[in-house]
């Protein structure tokens, strides 16, 4: 199994990294600044040989294509494009930081199509053939109570956009593409108050993405298997 996540330097990215040395899979870890992810470096020192590290700038399209170029004879089974920022503070009605917005969603949105993109004849040299974006339930019009975190908010309701419509395109070639949210984990994003761990989030997702069937392709899945409403 072949694994690409992005992200992967920290919080559920690197908890994905280690699940998957402990199932002996060849994992390509992603992030900004590789020669800063001492975490990220450690983990894979310990790993024979079985992740390697690699630089993936959301912001920085440029660095998306060398590494498709890098990667262009590994076949790759699950991209998780998992790299994700929250924006600014600045997110209410009347108090909104565009500037950050802008990034956000650049970040949040675009790239993970782009990842997908030039990804894509990895893709389809996989076995199992699925495209994973972390998303969150607060990217759901049905489940906003609570109104604010416009910048969030908006991205992720986009990304699900995105997911949907290249579930569709990539029908014909049995990729399977889902919006998943990983639950309110304990992150420097999610902060100390989440309600489960790195490690929970992470096995509980696995599970979800091994076990996808073609009808699953599209689906907004909350970290418990059930559907999430758009």
């Amino acid at each position: 199994m072949n694994v690409l996540i992005t992200g992967a330097s920290r919080g559920i990215g690197l908890e994905m990294v280690r699940f998957g040395i402990e199932q002996n899979w060849r994992i390509f870890a992603c992030c900004r600044h590789p020669h800063q992810a001492d975490s990220l470096l450690s983990v894979a020192k310990l790993a024979n040989g079985r992740v390697s590290v690699h630089v993936a700038d959301m912001e920085d399209l440029a660095t998306i294509q060398a590494l498709a170029y890098e990667l262009r004879n590994e076949a790759i089974d699950i991209l998780i494009n998992n790299a994700g920022v929250y924006g600014s503070d600045k997110n209410k009605f009347g108090n909104t930081d565009v500037a950050s917005w802008l990034d956000t969603f650049q970040v949040n949105t675009i790239a993970p199509l782009k990842v997908s993109e030039a990804l894509i004849e990895q893709l389809r040299m996989g076995d199992t053939k699925v495209i994973a974006c972390m998303t969150s339930k607060m990217g759901s019009m049905a489940d906003n109570g609570s109104g604010n975190s416009y910048i969030y908010r908006s991205s992720k309701a986009a990304l699900n956009a995105v997911v949907k419509s290249m579930s569709i395109d990539l029908r014909s070639d049995g990729i399977k593409c889902v919006a998943l949210h990983p639950g309110w984990v304990k992150t420097d994003m999610g902060g100390p108050n989440a309600e489960i761990t790195t490690r929970e989030s992470v096995t509980r997702l696995f599970d979800i993405m091994l076990n996808l069937e073609d009808k699953d392709s599209g689906r907004f899945i909350d970290i418990d298997g059930s559907d999430i409403p758009w």
